[in-house]
């Protein structure tokens, strides 16, 4: 697949405080060029929640509300987050999840569309016993050696997550194709369905 032909794309990570619905206490986005993570130009955002971290989330991810006590509540970085999401494509590992919690957090936000690498590797990888995030870095093997901090934090998901979209999208020949295998039904970017030409 030509890399150059991709509209901008970023990869999305988040993470919550545990609460349903969750409020953010981290979120990443990670820009795809040329077929590339690219680390330089990519954002980490931490954020103090309006309702505290519950322990299990904790346990998942390492942040304490003493650790996030110091940092800015989501008010105070929203519209920076906005302005560098924009209104590019993003990627994401179980989309549906990521999507809609920025989109509750972000309601004026409308990316082109959605790409999920757990849709995507359904249909790349018939079979497999399970499509988690560990399950796929088994299965690929990606290049995680620059991958930033650790997993279950959202620079280093997001990174997981943008090596396993490169690895499966070089299985389509073209854009289009990686869009039809990866955006789901009634998320932003998805392909109208064939018309029927039998219909009037």
């Amino acid at each position: 697949m030509m890399y150059g032909t991709w509209p901008e794309l970023l990869v999305v990570d988040v993470e919550g405080n545990g609460t349903t619905p969750p409020d953010l206490v981290e979120i990443a986005a990670l820009p795809i060029r040329d077929g590339r993570p690219d680390k330089t130009t990519a954002k980490v955002w931490l954020t103090r929640p309006n309702r505290p971290v519950t322990p299990f989330a904790t346990r998942v991810h390492g942040l304490s509300n003493a650790a996030l006590a110091d940092k800015p509540a989501w008010s105070e970085i929203a519209a920076e987050v906005h302005s560098f999401l924009g209104t590019a494509w993003i990627c994401a590992h179980n989309a549906h999840v990521d999507y809609g919690v920025v989109s509750a957090h972000l309601p004026m936000w409308q990316p082109a569309g959605v790409l999920d690498t757990l849709r995507l590797a359904r249909k790349t990888f018939p079979g497999l016993s399970g499509y988690s995030l560990d399950a796929l870095i088994k299965h690929v093997k990606p290049d995680l050696s620059e991958a930033p901090g650790q997993r279950h934090r959202a620079a280093f998901d997001a990174y997981a997550t943008a090596q396993l979209l490169i690895a499966m999208a070089s299985r389509y020949e073209t854009w289009n194709q990686l869009v039809a295998a990866a955006v789901p039904p009634g998320l932003p970017g998805a392909p109208e369905p064939e018309k029927d030409p039998t219909l009037w």
